[in-house]
């Protein structure tokens, strides 16, 4: 069996130090081009590859970073991953990825799930832990979930893409979720809609409390009505979407014009639902949602939607997390980004009322 060949077999044959070989590997200081050729010319020959677990004792780092979420089947999350993977990628880091799965389990058993992700990131020996959805998108986080955070924090660099906890401070990035509510809902009313309703999202979730709040105090500067029944929480699902909507266009009395959707896929069940409830969207309805995930604009008609800048909440947390890594700057403990409004085909002016 032939002998693994390592850093000091490959200095030795090219008569020169460890630390040499270390900097053509690594690529760190200068090394003469005729030395660096030589080496390198040895390094092919053996196909040398260096070993991470002894080359992380040595910089106490392993390049890796732990992220956390809790649905990959949604899409706004592999669009914020995107945006990570391009950054981590661009700064030097892999990452491990971990899915809680929250819509396969219920809600103990998710939060239970993440605990034990975020010890096997810290027995994986993770440089940082970024986390977004989950117990941080809580609007009252339980104290010992909480604190178990905060106690993790001590040990290891971590970063939230929206949400927080309390009892502690945290780097977090965020998009402006109220703003976000706000500007959709103006955009309605701009258009003419003064009778609109609010459907998806959950009560507990800050970002569905933080988007109706922006929904709300649209309506109160405009001096309109929020009809209570109206509003509806159900979930973040295409399915859940069709559902609500069903039941507010199966209430009796006037319909509203205009629905602002807690996020893209109750957007997308919304049309469906008024779709085969024989209206016409926008001419009888219009719809919007929230996230500007790609999905939005491949449905007929495409979605009008407030986009929370996705690829750009990756990027910038991963950026975040390489600041704190290599200590390389005083770094904020909140980066928040504005939310952009993408207007397509699912709203217009209302239809005249008899």
């Amino acid at each position: 069996m032939m002998k693994s060949v390592t850093v000091y077999d490959i200095a030795k044959e090219a008569n020169v130090s460890v630390a040499t070989v270390s900097r053509v590997l690594n690529n760190t200081a200068p090394v003469k081009a005729s030395t660096r050729e030589r080496i390198q010319g040895l390094i092919n020959k053996y196909q040398f590859q260096p070993n991470a677990l002894a080359r992380s004792l040595i910089k106490k780092e392993t390049g890796m970073i732990g992220i956390i979420l809790p649905d990959i089947t949604n899409p706004f999350f592999p669009e914020v991953l995107a945006g990570l993977e391009q950054e981590a990628r661009k700064q030097g880091y892999t990452f491990f990825l971990c899915d809680t799965g929250s819509s396969n389990l219920d809600i103990k058993e998710q939060y239970k799930r993440e605990s034990q992700y975020l010890n096997i990131l810290l027995e994986k020996q993770v440089d940082g832990i970024i986390m977004l959805g989950g117990r941080i998108d809580l609007h009252k986080c339980p104290k010992e979930m909480a604190k178990e955070v905060a106690e993790i924090n001590k040990r290891v660099p971590l970063v939230f893409i929206n949400g927080n906890l309390p009892g502690a401070k945290f780097h977090r990035v965020v998009i402006d979720e109220v703003a976000g509510g706000r500007m959709v809902t103006e955009h309605l009313i701009g258009l003419g809609h003064r009778d609109i309703a609010f459907i998806g999202g959950y009560p507990q979730m800050s970002n569905t409390v933080g988007r109706l709040e922006g929904f709300r105090a649209a309506m109160a500067d405009a001096g309109l009505t929020v009809h209570e029944d109206w509003i509806d929480h159900g979930g973040f699902s295409v399915q859940r979407g069709k559902n609500m909507m069903g039941r507010l266009l199966d209430m009796e009395g006037d319909r509203p014009t205009a629905v602002v959707c807690a996020n893209d896929l109750v957007g997308i069940g919304a049309i469906k639902a008024a779709v085969k409830a024989g209206l016409q969207v926008p001419r009888d309805i219009s719809i919007t949602g929230v996230d500007g995930v790609p999905l939005a604009a491949s449905v007929i008609p495409e979605l009008t939607t407030m986009s929370l800048r996705c690829l750009e909440l990756g990027r910038s947390a991963a950026f975040v997390m390489h600041q704190l890594i290599s200590k390389s700057a005083d770094v904020n403990l909140l980066t928040t980004l504005t939310p952009e409004l993408t207007i397509r085909e699912s709203t217009a002016p209302p239809p005249s009322r008899k």
